[in-house]
């Protein structure tokens, strides 16, 4: 099917798709009723969504919540004051954000989902400060089907919630969207905010490692391709030697340390099937978690190649570094980042001034091509240098971080309401 067939039979589906919605409005809005997504029904009781929830249950027992949930992911696990919903049938989803007064999602909402007067729709977006260029700032990689869905979702939308003035200057093109900005932080966050001693012996204790054990998270984005047309979330992907990464760590900063993987849903089937003797018991995999926060609340020291969670972790002054072994190759397939990783030196990489004409930024996180250049940054690291960057790029983007995100929209949707 060509492109144009094909969004021709994406918008007859998206138009009978919307009749459901139509249909349901027999039934009426339910004021206290509130529905919930991550990753368009993927994900569980994570992310932005669910300290929303926590915060808003904690106000008023009364508010009613469902979340929206894939077949697939059904069994996943929530609090007893949310109701699971099928996502994946439409009369299902249909009926209940027709019905809900307030809708919080970390994603798009499917073309054919309408939204009905009165009702809030509180757009928690998976990611504020990135690597990654996304919507229209993706050039000729953000396909015609892609803006058509974006904008319909959009154009929905009441609040988008970001972090900084970074976001301010992007998101119009990044997310198709010219309305209002919501500027509390990421709800997410507030878990990494001040001292994280709970989250990081909570870890250990479900893992069984000693309290003052040191834990590094290597989470690695998902990127397409593989030897033989195979993906592999190891030897032919990452190159990173993990046995050789755990003893420059307990080299340079002392005590035991152990490697917590987050690799993508997709890839973590896969990863679960790695094994290394000399590692037993080293090795952590927690890429099915639902909160990835609470388990980066928990870290002594991040890895990641282009995550956008680099910037969250920063934000808690967790050791961060760069692992990016393929960047020529990523930033042509990805048609474009917000840092010019391909082009600038690895000690001065600069902003992309197309997605920030008015920002002269660096990049303040520590860039490795390959495990040599791993062992150097590790051995150089010095915490007072890295945190006083963090604080001048902090100031410089005009971030908003202090821990009170969830409150400060559960009260703007308490006001909408």
């Amino acid at each position: 099917m060509n492109e144009q067939n094909y969004i021709r039979y994406r918008k007859i589906k998206g138009f009978l798709n919307s009749l459901a919605f139509y249909t349901c409005r027999l039934f009426p809005i339910d004021k206290n009723l509130i529905s919930l997504c991550t990753f368009e029904g993927k994900g569980g009781f994570g992310c932005n969504p669910k300290y929303i929830a926590e915060e808003l249950h904690r106000r008023n027992p009364d508010y009613k919540f469902v979340w929206l949930v894939n077949d697939e992911s059904w069994e996943k696990e929530f609090p007893s004051y949310i109701k699971k919903v099928r996502n994946s049938s439409l009369w299902s989803r249909a009926y209940w954000l027709t019905r809900s007064k307030v809708w919080i999602d970390n994603y798009r909402k499917p073309l054919g989902t309408v939204k009905r007067k009165g009702q809030i729709y509180i757009n928690v977006n998976h990611y504020t400060l990135g690597i990654k260029c996304t919507g229209l700032l993706r050039g000729d990689g953000f396909s015609k089907m892609a803006y058509i869905v974006s904008k319909n979702d959009s154009d929905m939308i009441d609040e988008l919630v970001i972090d900084s003035k970074w976001c301010e200057e992007c998101f119009d093109k990044a997310l198709v969207y010219d309305g209002h900005m919501l500027k509390t932080g990421a709800p997410r966050c507030d878990v990494l905010y001040g001292d994280r001693t709970e989250q990081k012996l909570k870890f250990r204790k479900k893992h069984g490692i000693p309290d003052d054990g040191k834990v590094l998270m290597f989470a690695p984005t998902f990127r397409e391709g593989a030897k033989d047309g195979v993906r592999s979330v190891y030897s032919e992907v990452w190159s990173i030697d993990f046995e050789r990464l755990i003893k420059k760590l307990e080299s340079k900063f002392g005590g035991d340390w152990y490697i917590c993987v987050r690799v993508h849903p997709q890839l973590a089937p896969t990863f679960a099937e790695y094994k290394d003797e000399k590692l037993k018991g080293k090795i952590i995999d927690e890429s099915q978690a639902d909160d990835f926060y609470e388990i980066l609340a928990g870290m002594d020291a991040y890895i990641t190649d282009y995550s956008s969670a680099v910037f969250e972790a920063g934000f808690a002054k967790i050791p961060s570094f760069i692992y990016a072994d393929d960047i020529d190759k990523y930033s042509n397939d990805r048609g474009s980042l917000y840092w010019n990783l391909a082009t600038d030196p690895h000690d001065h990489v600069t902003n992309n001034k197309t997605a920030h004409p008015n920002m002269d930024l660096v990049f303040p996180f520590p860039i490795a091509t390959n495990n040599d250049e791993m062992d150097e940054l590790i051995d150089r690291f010095d915490a007072k240098s890295y945190e006083a960057c963090l604080d001048e790029f902090h100031d410089k983007i005009g971030l908003v971080f202090d821990g009170r995100a969830s409150e400060k929209l559960a009260d703007k949707i308490e006001q909408m309401k």
